[in-house]
Protein backbone atom coordinates (compact mmCIF):
# COMPACT_ATOMS: atom_id res chain seq x y z
CA UNK A 1 0.00 0.00 0.00
CA UNK A 2 0.65 3.68 -0.52
CA UNK A 3 1.74 6.14 2.28
CA UNK A 4 -1.15 8.43 1.42
CA UNK A 5 -3.62 5.17 0.72
CA UNK A 6 -5.20 2.38 3.46
CA UNK A 7 -6.73 1.12 0.13
CA UNK A 8 -5.07 -2.16 -1.46
CA UNK A 9 -3.76 -2.53 -4.57
CA UNK A 10 -6.95 -4.17 -5.62
CA UNK A 11 -9.44 -1.66 -4.10
CA UNK A 12 -7.79 1.15 -6.11
CA UNK A 13 -7.97 -1.24 -9.52
CA UNK A 14 -11.69 -2.10 -9.20
CA UNK A 15 -14.20 -0.20 -11.08
CA UNK A 16 -11.45 0.78 -13.69
CA UNK A 17 -12.89 -1.63 -16.81
CA UNK A 18 -14.98 -1.82 -19.05
CA UNK A 19 -17.67 -3.62 -17.40
CA UNK A 20 -19.52 -4.76 -20.16
CA UNK A 21 -18.24 -8.08 -20.15
CA UNK A 22 -20.33 -10.05 -17.55
CA UNK A 23 -23.61 -8.46 -19.33
CA UNK A 24 -22.42 -9.42 -22.83
CA UNK A 25 -21.56 -13.37 -21.25
CA UNK A 26 -24.88 -13.80 -19.40
CA UNK A 27 -26.97 -12.52 -21.73
CA UNK A 28 -25.07 -14.87 -24.68
CA UNK A 29 -25.99 -17.69 -22.41
CA UNK A 30 -29.89 -16.79 -21.72
CA UNK A 31 -30.30 -16.66 -25.43
CA UNK A 32 -28.54 -19.98 -26.22
CA UNK A 33 -30.93 -21.53 -23.39
CA UNK A 34 -33.93 -19.88 -25.25
CA UNK A 35 -32.57 -21.01 -28.61
CA UNK A 36 -32.51 -24.37 -26.74
CA UNK A 37 -35.99 -24.83 -26.43
CA UNK A 38 -37.54 -22.71 -29.62
CA UNK A 39 -35.43 -24.27 -32.21
CA UNK A 40 -36.47 -27.70 -31.48
CA UNK A 41 -39.89 -27.00 -31.05
CA UNK A 42 -40.34 -25.19 -34.21
CA UNK A 43 -38.81 -28.17 -36.05
CA UNK A 44 -41.02 -30.46 -34.26
CA UNK A 45 -43.99 -28.58 -34.62
CA UNK A 46 -43.59 -28.02 -38.20
CA UNK A 47 -42.61 -31.45 -38.87
CA UNK A 48 -46.09 -32.79 -37.21
CA UNK A 49 -48.76 -30.03 -38.15
CA UNK A 50 -47.41 -29.57 -41.65
CA UNK A 51 -48.40 -33.12 -43.40
CA UNK A 52 -47.20 -31.62 -46.85
CA UNK A 53 -45.19 -29.04 -47.13
CA UNK A 54 -46.71 -26.46 -49.18
CA UNK A 55 -47.25 -22.17 -48.91
CA UNK A 56 -50.55 -23.00 -47.77
CA UNK A 57 -49.36 -25.40 -44.72
CA UNK A 58 -46.76 -22.94 -43.92
CA UNK A 59 -49.32 -20.04 -43.67
CA UNK A 60 -52.18 -22.13 -41.65
CA UNK A 61 -48.83 -22.94 -39.43
CA UNK A 62 -48.24 -19.32 -39.03
CA UNK A 63 -51.63 -17.77 -38.51
CA UNK A 64 -52.04 -19.77 -34.98
CA UNK A 65 -51.65 -17.44 -32.56
CA UNK A 66 -49.24 -20.38 -30.68
CA UNK A 67 -47.03 -20.62 -33.48
CA UNK A 68 -46.63 -17.11 -34.43
CA UNK A 69 -45.53 -15.80 -30.67
CA UNK A 70 -43.33 -18.81 -30.61
CA UNK A 71 -41.92 -17.86 -34.11
CA UNK A 72 -41.11 -14.26 -33.20
CA UNK A 73 -39.35 -15.14 -29.96
CA UNK A 74 -36.99 -17.68 -32.43
CA UNK A 75 -36.53 -14.29 -34.62
CA UNK A 76 -35.40 -12.07 -31.90
CA UNK A 77 -33.59 -14.57 -29.79
CA UNK A 78 -31.51 -15.84 -32.85
CA UNK A 79 -30.63 -12.48 -34.14
CA UNK A 80 -29.83 -11.25 -30.83
CA UNK A 81 -27.63 -13.85 -29.95
CA UNK A 82 -25.99 -13.81 -33.48
CA UNK A 83 -25.05 -10.06 -32.69
CA UNK A 84 -23.25 -10.79 -29.70
CA UNK A 85 -21.50 -13.19 -31.19
CA UNK A 86 -20.46 -11.44 -34.20
CA UNK A 87 -19.85 -8.58 -32.00
CA UNK A 88 -17.46 -10.44 -29.86
CA UNK A 89 -15.38 -12.07 -33.01
CA UNK A 90 -16.04 -7.85 -34.62
CA UNK A 91 -14.31 -6.75 -30.72
CA UNK A 92 -11.40 -9.41 -30.74
CA UNK A 93 -10.30 -9.73 -34.26
CA UNK A 94 -10.58 -6.94 -36.42
CA UNK A 95 -7.80 -4.20 -35.15
CA UNK A 96 -8.44 -1.20 -37.40
CA UNK A 97 -10.63 1.48 -35.74
CA UNK A 98 -12.33 2.51 -38.46
CA UNK A 99 -13.28 -0.95 -39.88
CA UNK A 100 -14.30 -1.94 -36.47
CA UNK A 101 -16.51 0.84 -35.62
CA UNK A 102 -18.24 0.29 -39.19
CA UNK A 103 -18.77 -3.34 -38.39
CA UNK A 104 -20.06 -3.11 -35.17
CA UNK A 105 -22.62 -0.09 -36.50
CA UNK A 106 -23.76 -3.01 -39.40
CA UNK A 107 -23.58 -5.98 -36.42
CA UNK A 108 -26.49 -3.60 -34.55
CA UNK A 109 -28.38 -2.13 -37.77
CA UNK A 110 -28.36 -4.85 -39.85
CA UNK A 111 -30.32 -7.74 -37.19
CA UNK A 112 -32.67 -4.65 -36.41
CA UNK A 113 -33.67 -4.94 -40.03
CA UNK A 114 -34.05 -8.52 -40.41
CA UNK A 115 -36.14 -8.59 -36.95
CA UNK A 116 -38.39 -5.56 -38.19
CA UNK A 117 -39.05 -7.71 -41.83
CA UNK A 118 -38.74 -10.83 -40.29
CA UNK A 119 -41.73 -9.74 -37.60
CA UNK A 120 -43.77 -7.86 -39.87
CA UNK A 121 -44.26 -10.54 -41.84
CA UNK A 122 -45.28 -12.65 -39.38
CA UNK A 123 -47.66 -10.74 -37.88
CA UNK A 124 -48.61 -9.27 -42.04
CA UNK A 125 -49.93 -13.43 -42.25
CA UNK A 126 -51.15 -14.15 -38.65
CA UNK A 127 -53.49 -10.75 -39.02
CA UNK A 128 -53.94 -11.41 -42.58
CA UNK A 129 -54.05 -8.17 -43.42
Amino acid sequence: MSEGSMRSALGRVRHHGAGGGTEHFVGQRVSAIALMFLAPWFLLSTALTMNAPSYRAAIDFVTSPVNAVGLILLIVAALYHMRLGMQAIVEDYIHKAAAKVLLLLLNTLVPIALGAGAIFAVLLVNFGV
